[in-house]
């Protein structure tokens, strides 16, 4: 807010500065199942990439295996991109889609 004195003494005007700041909707990092690499070998990208522990890297891993997809990330548009190419550079099926943040 800013205030300002008008000539009257004793007037004050109050002007609204507020600015409202929206947010992107987070990204999501989806992992596909694929017939080509391991489950150690997913299990091992997915701890390198994000740096989960064992378990968490596991139970994506499973996710993908049983489900065909897990969604083993979730943020920012930039770091999402990273993530999704740093997971096809270890010849992983990676794609980002929108949360439904928005809905």
């Amino acid at each position: 807010m800013v205030y300002s004195a008008m000539p009257n003494p004793g007037t004050i005007i109050l002007e609204d500065t507020r600015t409202c700041v929206l947010h992107a909707a987070p990204w999501n990092v989806v992992l596909h199942d694929d017939p080509v690499n391991y489950m150690g070998y997913v299990t091992l990208v997915i701890r390198k990439v994000f740096g989960y522990p064992k378990a968490k890297a596991e139970k994506h891993m499973m996710e993908v295996h049983q489900l065909g997809r897990s969604g083993v990330w979730t943020g920012e548009r930039e770091t999402a991109e990273l993530h999704v190419h740093q997971l096809q550079a270890h010849h992983l099926n990676a794609t980002m889609e929108r949360t439904d943040a928005d809905a």
